[in-house]
């Protein structure tokens, strides 16, 4: 597949960053290099991105011990997990093969490794990623931070239609989520997002905006939006093990009409499942990031 589709070729054009995103596009593979293939052998943490049967576009979070992600070959990712049955993306992966966007996050080394493509489910359980789109992203805005297994979750995830004032407060006080986009075609991408506590912005129960900091150009969620307002976002509870998982439409802004102005996202919420103890423990608070811009001057409007 080529390296830009067009929605991120005209968001890179809009930001002025159409060298910029050339020069960084030399990184994407569409096969494992050894070093990559290395670094998801020792991760315990991938986010995946897809559509569900309804074209509703979910993130969601697969975990396991070191070497779950094992790399077969040079196209191809054998993942040892399983998403829960209620888990939005559990059925299409089940169903057959799926378009999928998958990030694997080491938070204590500042890595990250995306891995694009398709995916079908493994009997037992599990499920085979055949990759398009191989790359690393830089270290800005992670938070550096242990991270443990939670008890298994007993209590069955709750699904609502706007968020609650106790999931309002968990959104406030994130320093990481994940969001999920796919393009016009279809193939999905799964992307970190991190910055001080606030960064994420909670306008009403059914509204959300988060700044969209400078990173590699390559604009691959935003150019995503450009064609397709469909988005999911993953929200971890470092504090509780919870997870919430929420879909919506989501569309980019910029401060002003100059290119390279600030841009932000703002997310219209459609549903929301929340999945107690089904994520990851961090014990104690975070080193946060230095390139993190002051959260007052980095949502201004």
């Amino acid at each position: 597949m080529g390296t830009y589709h067009p929605g991120e070729r005209a968001v890179q054009a809009r930001s002025g960053l159409t060298d910029p995103a050339d020069h960084a596009g030399r990184s994407i593979r569409a096969t494992i290099p050894d070093v990559a293939a290395r670094f998801l052998a020792a991760q315990r943490v991938l986010v995946l991105g897809a559509a569900d049967h309804d074209g509703r576009v979910w993130s969601s979070l697969l975990t396991g011990d070191p070497g779950f992600l094992r790399v077969r070959d040079e196209r191809t990712v054998d993942v040892a997990a399983a998403l829960r049955d209620a888990d939005p993306l559990a059925g299409v992966l089940r169903d057959g093969t799926v378009q999928v966007g998958a990030i694997a996050l080491d938070p204590v080394a500042r890595r990250r490794m995306r891995v694009n493509g398709t995916a079908r489910g493994l009997a037992p359980e599990g499920l085979r990623v055949t990759a398009d789109q191989v790359y690393a992203n830089c270290p800005k805005y992670i938070q550096r931070r242990e991270l443990t297994p939670s008890a298994t979750a007993d209590a069955a995830p709750t699904r609502g239609g706007r968020l609650t004032g106790a999931q309002q407060e968990v959104l406030r006080r994130a320093d990481t989520f994940f969001v999920a986009t796919a393009g016009a075609s279809g193939a999905a991408d799964a992307s970190h997002r991190g910055g001080d506590p606030g960064f994420l912005t909670v306008h009403s129960p059914e509204l959300l905006s988060w700044p969209d900091y400078t990173g590699n150009a390559m604009f691959m969620t935003l150019g995503n939006l450009w064609v397709n307002p469909r988005a999911g976002l993953l929200v971890p509870d470092w504090e509780t093990g919870d997870l919430l998982q929420i879909t919506g439409t989501a569309r980019v802004r910029w401060a002003d009409g100059a290119p390279g102005a600030p841009r932000s996202v703002e997310f219209t919420v459609e549903e929301v499942v929340a999945s107690p103890g089904a994520g990851l423990l961090s014990p104690g608070p975070p080193e946060y990031s230095r390139a993190n811009p002051p959260v007052a001057a980095a949502t201004a409007d």
